[in-house]
Order: C-alpha cells, then sequence, then structure tokens
C-alpha cells in the first residue's frame, strides 16, 4: 500500500492526472500500476497518461504530453502568459523543421514550422490555468514572433498584448532585444518598443 500511497501524491501532485513516465521513475511496476489504476477507477486520457474521472480537461497539457516535441506559440503562448484575455480559437503550436506534424494538424492545431536554431530560442514552461506545466515560449521570444508575424494577428490582439506587455514589471527589454537580433527584426522591435515606452 505504500506504493498506492506514493501514487495518490503524484495523483495529487499532478492535478488530477498520472504519468506512467513518473511511475516508472520512482520504481513501481506496471502491474502495480494497472492494479492502482483499476482499483482507483482511473481512464486513459492519452498514452501513459491517466485521469481521475472528475478531473478538469487540461487541453494544452494533454496536448503537450501526447506530442513531446511541442512549444505552445504566438497566440496559445500569449494566453498562457496572461498577455492575451480570451483563449484563442486554435492552438498554436512551433515543432521544429522536418518534424512529422500531420497527426497534431488533424486535431485542430495549427503547427509553425522552425529554423532549430529559432526553434530552441526562448523555451521555458509555465502552468496552465489547471496548474500543469507545459513548454512554451518565454513572453519575449512570444513578443518578438507577434512582431514579426503581426500581418498574420489581429490587430485588437496585436495592441493588447504589446500593452500588457510593455507594462509590465515581468518585461525583459535585454532579452527581448538579443532575441530579435537572433530572429533578424532587431529594427521592427525597436520602433514599436519605442513607441510604446
Amino acid at each position: 500500500m505504500e506504493q498506492y500511497d506514493l501514487m495518490d501524491r503524484l495523483v495529487a501532485a499532478g492535478n488530477g492526472y498520472l504519468q506512467a513516465s513518473v511511475v516508472r521513475e520512482h520504481d513501481i511496476s506496471k502491474y502495480t500500476l494497472t492494479k492502482y489504476l483499476k482499483t482507483r477507477g482511473m481512464v486513459r486520457t492519452a498514452h501513459g497518461v491517466y485521469a481521475v474521472v472528475d478531473a478538469w480537461t487540461d487541453s494544452y497539457f494533454l496536448l503537450a504530453v501526447r506530442n513531446g516535441r511541442i512549444v505552445f506559440s504566438r497566440e496559445s503562448a500569449l494566453y498562457l502568459h496572461g498577455l492575451m484575455d480570451r483563449e484563442p480559437p486554435a492552438t498554436i503550436v512551433t515543432v521544429p523543421e522536418g518534424y512529422n506534424s500531420t497527426h497534431i494538424a488533424r486535431q485542430g492545431v495549427r503547427v509553425i514550422h522552425s529554423k532549430p536554431e529559432w526553434y530552441v530560442l526562448g523555451v521555458t514552461k509555465v502552468k496552465t490555468a489547471f496548474g500543469n506545466e507545459v513548454p512554451v515560449y518565454d513572453r519575449e521570444r512570444t513578443i518578438c514572433d507577434l512582431i514579426r508575424c503581426r500581418k498574420n494577428i489581429e490587430i485588437q490582439t496585436f495592441r493588447t498584448a504589446m500593452r500588457e506587455y510593455m507594462s509590465s514589471e515581468k518585461k525583459n527589454l535585454g532579452y527581448l532585444m538579443r532575441y530579435a537580433r537572433k530572429l533578424g527584426i532587431e529594427d521592427n522591435v525597436r520602433i514599436y518598443t519605442e513607441v510604446m515606452l
């Protein structure tokens, strides 16, 4: 029962979710895990991910667990960082060039392919509204992407995000300009930040 107590704690820490990979890290056998899942009435939500029956569906977390190479980006990143006041109509993720993402796109997710050196730039983790950590571009990288692709962004979303970011105490203009330099948009970013300051 000690292992069951440990798994109960893992479920509590996972906000109602239990990942088989985390269970394996604690040297708990598949047999014990299977018995535990049956005893607790947990359901499979993704490969190697189980949830208590009344757990809130955390679509960002489940998408991230099912697809280890995605990074939430653009409007999805804005939403996760609180720089957008409503959830975007489509989830947007970035994957490295060459990654076969058709299985992700079939789920209604908008997929952006990125150069390898850009793909890793500014990756961090944030908690979803349900308390689960997911990979996302940090605020500065997200603002750079917003400026870089501003013609494809709704004007109100763009203005709100820029205003929220520039008025935030969490902004880091040093990182913003460093990313802008690497992405080749330093002049554009400088123009927007000077106007907003």
